[in-house]
């Protein structure tokens, strides 16, 4: 007896390898059957490709041994038919009544997805506000990314805890803190626009220009000159020393300057969540985990290195040398200050030791990758890569590709100033709202006599739903260019198109008049077959992108369940169908579809209408 509630693919696979075990012996249990989806229905629904290989291992011809293999394999009453095909391919067609039965499984509240048993929590690394900076188009990958794996881990069973590493502690922090306040700016009424200038001119007037003196001097320039620059690197000198002032102040917790710091965080927050909120993202409060958080941590870590003999002093500072590279890890510089990497160590001791996580995954651009290599391989060195209870913890660093402009650029403005994150959301959300009481306007379309307040709601999960897609349908390591048109077509693979499948289906079920859809199910044509096969996926699918942290493959094959849903509907009459059984098995199949997208779409993240 076959377990129905596993992946086709997976029953199929079971059956070969117990197949090689007892054809060619114990040995053999575990060889990969390679079982794939037939790519011509025709010949079947699946096709077994590991014989090759195996034979030329076993030094056998891979028909013969594909004939032996068939003899054996045991899938009475799940396949009808098992027939070996060119060189050694074995075709599987399934039988109705297994087809039937594993749709009937699926039918369920889990449609299909099974549960972790990892009892481990899962710590995911994402969108990483900087406070006193505006989000930017880099922040929107890192965030999106990270909250599509965060629902795909939670939609299997794991707990996740969703990480924003704010950049809430420090000198460029207490910089313009420090500025803001010597100037009496009331940072009870301050927008973030006025933060993000404010740290933009803190920046500028805390910059020195020692190298600038040294070239002056060389090429005597003049005592004018030199006069002139020595003025301006004093300004520079006392604005950094008021800097450090303010933040030893901090550090020891001075009302005033807490106060303020807070309210710098308030300013920036505020922003941030306004956008997040827009962005349909699961991330508040209770997910920031700031460098605050970990500044009292900081020392223990260094004395964890410095005990395991694994921190060396190099002109004063302390690093931690890897014997595969020349390049050091610095966690403390000369005069005793701590680095941004000493506080990434804490917060992957804080994961894995204190929340026990077994998984640590950072959405963080490309161009982190060896400072990731190097925390990970530190960790490691110091014992963190394994949780209290003994079980190893894997480290993964996404290093996800940037968003292009047009001129296959990095994403700017025409001034040539990085994209904010916000100004891009409203531009999707307008572009959405535009299409939508665009076609609002034929009279055959579903949104034909909304009201403003309604088509305003589709336009903006259409938009937002567009960007989303458009961004999880790449491979995460690859560049793409930010092409709204394109993004938010009702056609092709894009996001309003699957949206749009979505809301005809839901608009069909309503046409039914029909609320209960559990008729028994009927599977007579090529399509329907298609379609049921297509559905069986998905939960294999769900499991795939989790293992291997890839959200474009769930957005593929939800392209794929459209294409295949849309064939079906083309091809089998529903509602016009004069057969009572049939009719029913067809919208219960038109109701399974339409879940498994609602599911799917929100994996990803995205927002579904009712109506468009």
């Amino acid at each position: 007896m076959q377990d129905m509630t596993k992946d086709p693919k997976q029953i199929i696979s079971d059956a070969v390898q117990a197949a090689f075990s007892s054809t060619l012996g114990a040995e053999y249990k575990d060889v990969n059957p390679v079982v794939r989806l037939s790519q011509n229905p025709k010949f079947g629904d699946y096709q077994i490709n590991g014989i090759m290989g195996l034979a030329k291992k076993t030094s056998q011809n891979p028909r013969e041994l594909a004939e032996k293999i068939v003899g054996v394999i045991d899938l009475e009453g799940f396949a009808e038919s098992l027939e070996v095909a060119g060189p050694g391919f074995i075709n599987v067609t399934l039988t109705p009544s297994a087809l039937i039965e594993l749709c009937v499984e699926m039918d369920s509240p889990s449609l299909g997805v099974l549960q972790s048993e990892d009892l481990h929590p899962i710590a995911i690394d994402l969108c990483g506000v900087n406070v006193a900076k505006q989000l930017h188009v880099g922040h929107l990958r890192s965030t999106i990314i990270g909250d599509s794996l965060s629902r795909v881990f939670e939609r299997v069973g794991r707990t996740v805890y969703r990480e924003n590493h704010l950049g809430d502690w420090g000198l460029p922090i207490a910089m313009v803190l420090d500025r803001l306040m010597r100037s009496g700016v009331n940072l009870d009424t301050l927008s973030i626009t006025d933060l993000n200038t404010a740290y933009q001119e803190a920046k500028l007037v805390a910059k020195d220009d020692c190298g600038g003196i040294k070239t002056a001097e060389r090429i005597s320039a003049g005592p004018h000159r030199i006069l002139e620059l020595q003025e301006q690197n004093a300004d520079a000198t006392a604005a950094q020393e008021s800097a450090k002032s303010a933040l030893v102040k901090l550090q020891q917790g001075d009302k005033d300057l807490l106060l303020g710091w807070e309210k710098l965080i308030n300013c920036t927050m505020k922003d941030v969540y306004a956008s997040l909120d827009l962005l349909h993202v699961k991330l508040g409060p209770e997910h920031n985990r700031g460098e605050s958080f970990y500044r009292d941590r900081l020392e223990s870590v260094v004395d964890s290195f410095v005990k395991s003999n694994l921190a060396e002093e190099d002109d004063g500072a302390l690093v931690v040398r890897f014997k595969d590279r020349k390049r050091p890890l610095l966690i403390r510089k000369s005069d005793g200050g701590f680095m941004y990497a000493t506080t990434d160590l804490a917060a992957v001791y804080f994961r894995t030791q204190e929340l026990e996580c077994d998984r640590l995954i950072y959405v963080v651009d490309a161009r982190q990758r060896d400072h990731f290599k190097d925390l990970f391989d530190a960790s490691t060195l110091v014992g963190w890569n394994k949780t209290p209870d003994g079980t190893s913890v894997k480290f993964e660093h996404i290093p996800f590709g940037s968003v292009l402009g047009e001129d296959k650029k990095p994403l700017k403005t025409r001034s040539g100033s990085n994209v904010t994150l916000s100004s891009l959301l409203d531009e999707a959300v307008a572009r959405g709202r535009d299409e939508v009481k665009r076609r609002s306007k034929d009279e055959s379309s579903q949104t034909h006599g909304m009201g403003e307040e309604e088509l305003s709601t589709i336009g903006r999960q259409i938009g937002i739903g567009a960007i989303k897609y458009a961004d999880l349908s790449n491979d995460l390591v690859t560049d793409y260019v930010f092409d709204m048109d394109r993004m938010v077509s009702f056609e092709g693979n894009t996001g309003p198109y699957i949206q749009y499948a979505c809301a005809r289906i839901t608009s069909l079920l309503e046409k039914s008049g029909e609320t209960d859809f559990s008729s028994n199910f009927i599977i007579n044509t090529p399509q329907e077959r298609q379609l049921v096969i297509t559905l069986l996926q998905y939960g294999a699918v769900v499991q795939n992108v989790a293992q291997n942290l890839e959200p474009h493959i769930l957005c593929m094959w939800l392209h794929e369940l459209t294409g295949a849903f849309s064939s079906f509907y083309q091809a089998c009459p529903v509602l016009k169908v004069d057969d009572g059984a049939i009719r029913g098995s067809r919208l219960r199949l038109s109701e399974l579809t339409r879940r498994v997208i609602v599911d799917g779409l929100d994996l990803l993240g995205i927002e579904v209408p009712q109506k468009m």
